[in-house]
């Protein structure tokens, strides 16, 4: 039995791989993409960014300008996604089956997020820079809009995994829905919560890079000008800067999540 078993799971494996060659080709074919070429060009490549994307002494004379903007864009990304998770917090517990109130509210907070996280935040970017201009304002709506899609689908799922059983226990008692949500549901949710706050803090300083070239705002803003200026050194640092930010941020949350999890 165990053979047979093991023989099924190898051709499933077999086919599967077939499957993704077959895929990989096509798309390859369909997109006149030739892996072999994209090789070769790789020495080129690296030797041009070697060339052009070195940090000199004036690129950083520039450099506290750059720094200014870039810590402008993590606290733009840091007060998106704490607001967003604040909001997130109450569409998640209307969307969750063990602390829903009506069922409208329930499809309600499950549309919202649906919306907003299957739209990509460069796609808010571009709706939002209609009605508010290239300003700070823009960027920020644009990754608060996208952080309250993801986080409200997290929480749904963290407090769906609270159970129905620890809920109906407290409503048993005659406790009120805020006294069930706050005994019941927020202590056991809360460590999930907290790391999908920090996951998204970084994505979001990953994400305002790009929001900025579009907004006109923060280090993404700046990375766009000495672009389009031709000023590669600058280019290098700017990029360093964010690698570096980025770095940190990442080893921050991972030793928070250490130590609430």
């Amino acid at each position: 039995m165990n053979e047979k078993v093991m023989r099924k799971n190898r051709w499933q494996s077999v086919i599967f791989l077939l499957i993704i060659i077959v895929l990989t080709y096509w798309s390859s074919s369909i997109t006149q993409f030739h892996f072999l070429d994209g090789i070769a060009t790789i020495p080129e490549a690296a030797g041009w960014m070697l060339s052009n994307l070195l940090i000199t002494q004036e690129s950083l004379e520039r450099l506290p300008k750059i720094l200014e903007k870039l810590v402008e864009t993590i606290f733009m990304s840091i007060a998106a996604t704490t607001l967003a998770a604040a909001v997130s917090l109450f569409l998640g517990l209307f969307g969750s089956k063990p602390t829903k109130v009506n069922s409208f509210l329930s499809v309600f907070a499950r549309f919202v997020a649906s919306v907003s996280r299957n739209i990509p935040v460069v796609a808010w970017s571009l709706i939002l820079l209609i009605s508010f201009g290239q300003n700070s304002v823009t960027g920020f709506l644009a990754l608060f809009v996208g952080t309250v899609g993801f986080l409200t689908r997290a929480f749904i799922e963290s407090i769906d995994e609270v159970g129905q059983g620890s809920v109906e226990a407290l409503a048993a008692t005659g406790a009120t829905y805020f006294q069930i949500v706050s005994k019941a549901v927020i202590p056991q949710c809360l460590p999930q919560m907290l790391s999908w706050i920090l996951f998204m803090i970084e994505t979001n300083i990953r994400s305002a890079t790009l929001v900025g070239m579009l907004t006109g705002t923060g280090i993404g803003y700046t990375f766009d000008m000495y672009y389009k200026t031709l000023n590669y050194n600058a280019v290098g640092l700017v990029t360093l800067c964010i690698v570096i930010a980025v770095i940190l941020v990442d080893l921050m949350s991972n030793y928070i999540r250490k130590v609430i999890l």
